[in-house]
């Protein structure tokens, strides 16, 4: 069975669910607490999976998951790039997704680059505040991505019934600094080139560059994005459940498919 391995520290609250999740898509999971990871990097070796859930991680002190990554950044940066060089899936919902572009994990290294085993790639991605400077917790309407690599959403993009593009393919969001920006203009090109903007907002109601919500990195095994899909598990907890056809509520809500995507993808990677 795979081991899978989600991060907690101050702040955060999203870490219960994103470890139900893993669980009930068929891994055997672990809550840790980073400063034991810090004091430890070498448990991360034991691990096929990895998630960094949302919240509020040292009461986004300074900036949103600024001190949970610049922590991980500098003390946990090999071993991550390691667990990535063997294959391992990792996940950032929310504040693990600012998390993961501030580390350096996304977008990350192209296909053929040089992956750095010491020393984190600059940043050239950000989560910054919502264009309208509100805190946004609702349901949102999301679109696919069709070219994307990732690994997390795949067989998502398949589904062509009405009943999916307007119930399934939304999912919900709690953020006020979600708005992906880049550094330079030619970042997001170069990201749908590669294939690794993963999903679009309907609406754009943050302002996001591309209206982009979430983006892997290169393998499509690294994934991140502002929307939870760790709080999606049951189709009861969709905002109109009832009103969706019975037919659609025997399938799995886009949210346990992805973590089944990510836990199938290392199960068969085992065998």
């Amino acid at each position: 069975m795979p081991r899978a391995l989600v991060i907690r520290t101050a702040g955060t609250n999203c870490d219960a669910e994103m470890v139900r999740a893993f669980e009930l898509a068929g891994a055997r999971t672990e809550l840790v607490h980073l400063d034991r990871l810090i004091a430890q990097p070498a448990r991360l070796e034991a691990f096929d999976l990895f998630g960094f859930p949302g919240g509020f991680s040292y009461g986004d002190d300074i900036a949103s998951g600024r001190i949970f990554a610049m922590k991980v950044r500098e003390r946990l940066y090999p071993a991550l790039r390691e667990a990535a060089g063997r294959g391992c899936p990792m996940i950032g919902a929310c504040n693990g997704f600012q998390v993961l572009v501030q580390i350096g994990l996304l977008p990350g290294p192209g296909l053929g680059e040089h992956r750095h085993t010491t020393e984190a790639p600059a940043q050239r991605v950000a989560l910054t505040d919502n264009q309208d400077a509100r805190f946004h917790d609702r349901w949102v309407s999301v679109v696919y991505d069709d070219a994307s690599v990732c690994t997390w959403t795949r067989g998502l993009t398949a589904q062509a019934d009405p009943e999916w593009r307007g119930a399934a393919w939304q999912l919900p969001v709690a953020h006020g600094e979600g708005r992906f920006i880049t550094d330079s203009p030619d970042v997001l090109p170069a990201l749908e080139r590669a294939g690794q903007v993963v999903l679009r907002y309907r609406d754009n109601y943050n302002g996001s560059t591309g209206a982009v919500a979430g983006i892997c990195d290169a393998t499509g095994r690294i994934f991140g994005l502002m929307p939870h899909p760790e709080r999606f598990l049951e189709w009861t907890r969709h905002p109109y459940w009832t009103r969706l056809q019975p037919a659609l509520r025997l399938t799995d809500t886009p949210g346990l498919t992805m973590f089944k995507n990510a836990v199938d993808a290392v199960s068969h990677a085992q065998v």
